[in-house]
C-alpha cells in the first residue's frame, strides 16, 4: 500500500480554527507517516491486544455432578450413561452428569485459570502501531473506514497548540465544526444502537461507532473538555494506543493532532536511518519492496 508521501503538512489557522493564530504554518512530515501499511500485522496485534482486558470467569464446580446417579450397567438395554437413583418422581431413572443429558454439566467446564492473556512481541506492537499511524495520513483509507472528512482542509489534521488549552465543553464543539470534523461526531453519535444478544444484560448495552482521536502533547483542560462529546477520544502522544488507532483491527482512524504532539512525532519513533529518542535502539521498519511496479 503506498503510504502519505508529502514532505509538510499545515498547521490549521485563521479561517480554518476559530482560536486564531497570527497565520498558518507548515511543519515537516513526520517519517513514522512513511512506515509500510501492514493490515496482516495489525490484524494479529490488535486481536492479540484485545484479550488482555478480558475478565476471568467459569462455571460453578459442582454444577450438573449434583446428583447421586449411577449407570445401571449392561444388560438392561439402555445406555450405559449414569442415571439418577431412587424412584417415586420423574427424574428418578433420567440420565445425568453427562454433557449430552438434560441437566448435565457442559463439556470441558471453564475455568478461572485459563490463559487469558497473550504475550506479544515489543517489535510486533511497534510494526502494529506504525502502520495504523501511516494509514491514518491517507484519506481514502480514513474515508473507507467510514470517517466523514469531506470538509476537514487536511489529513494528516494538524492544529495550533491553543486546543490543548480548551477548557469548556462548547468550546470544544466550535472547535471541531471549525476544523470541518463535527461531521463525524454526528456521525458517530447517530450510530449509537442496542447491542443484539446477552450482551445487552451484561453492561455492554449499546454499541456506537468512533468518532475523531484528538491527540496531544500537554493536557492543560483538553481531557474533560473533549471527554463528553459522543465518539470523540482522547490520547497523549507518548502512550498511542493500537486499539484506539485502529479500532476493530481496522486502518485509517480520523486523528486531529495538536502542533506540539505532531513534532514529538520524529523525536518518539525516529526513521528508517536515525533510531528514536525514547525507544532504545529502535528504528522504523522499512518496505521490503522500495518499488511495486515489477
Amino acid at each position: 500500500m503506498p503510504a502519505a508521501a508529502r514532505p509538510l503538512v499545515t498547521v490549521q489557522g485563521g479561517a480554518h480554527f476559530e482560536l486564531k493564530q497570527e497565520k498558518e504554518n507548515q511543519i515537516r512530515m513526520p517519517e513514522v507517516f512513511l512506515a509500510p501499511i501492514r493490515p496482516d500485522v495489525v490484524n494479529f496485534v490488535h486481536t492479540n491486544m484485545a484479550k488482555n482486558k478480558r475478565q476471568a470467569y467459569g462455571v460453578s464446580r459442582g454444577a450438573g455432578h449434583q446428583h447421586s446417579a449411577a449407570s445401571w450397567g449392561t444388560g438392561r438395554a439402555v445406555s450405559r450413561i449414569p442415571r439418577v437413583s431412587g424412584g417415586g418422581t420423574s427424574r428418578a431413572g433420567q440420565a445425568a452428569f453427562g454433557n449430552m443429558c438434560r441437566k448435565g454439566r457442559m463439556f470441558a467446564p471453564t475455568r478461572i485459570w485459563r490463559k487469558w492473556h497473550k504475550k506479544i512481541n515489543l517489535n510486533q506492537k511497534r510494526y502494529a502501531v506504525t502502520s495504523a499511524l501511516a494509514a491514518s495520513a491517507l484519506p481514502s483509507l480514513v474515508m473507507a473506514r467510514g470517517h466523514r472528512v469531506e470538509e476537514c482542509p487536511e489529513i494528516p489534521l494538524v492544529v495550533p497548540d491553543k486546543v490543548q488549552g480548551i477548557q469548556k465543553t462548547k468550546e470544544a464543539i466550535a472547535f471541531l465544526k471549525a476544523v470541518g470534523a463535527f461531521a463525524d461526531v454526528e456521525r458517530a453519535k447517530a450510530s449509537r444502537k442496542i447491542r443484539p444478544g446477552r450482551g445487552k444484560l451484561r453492561n455492554r448495552r449499546h454499541t456506537q461507532k468512533r468518532g475523531p482521536l484528538i491527540v496531544y502533547s500537554e493536557d492543560e483542560g483538553v481531557t474533560k473538555s473533549f471527554r463528553n462529546i459522543s465518539g470523540v477520544e482522547i490520547a497523549n502522544v507518548e502512550t498511542l494506543n493500537l486499539l484506539q488507532l485502529a479500532p476493530g483491527g481496522h486502518l485509517g482512524r480520523f486523528i486531529i493532532w495538536s502542533e506540539a504532539a505532531f513534532r514529538k512525532l520524529s523525536t518518539i519513533w525516529g526513521s528508517t536511518k536515525r533510531v528514536s529518542k525514547s525507544k532504545q535502539g529502535y528504528k522504523l521498519p522499512r518496505s521490503c519492496v522500495t518499488n511495486s511496479d515489477i
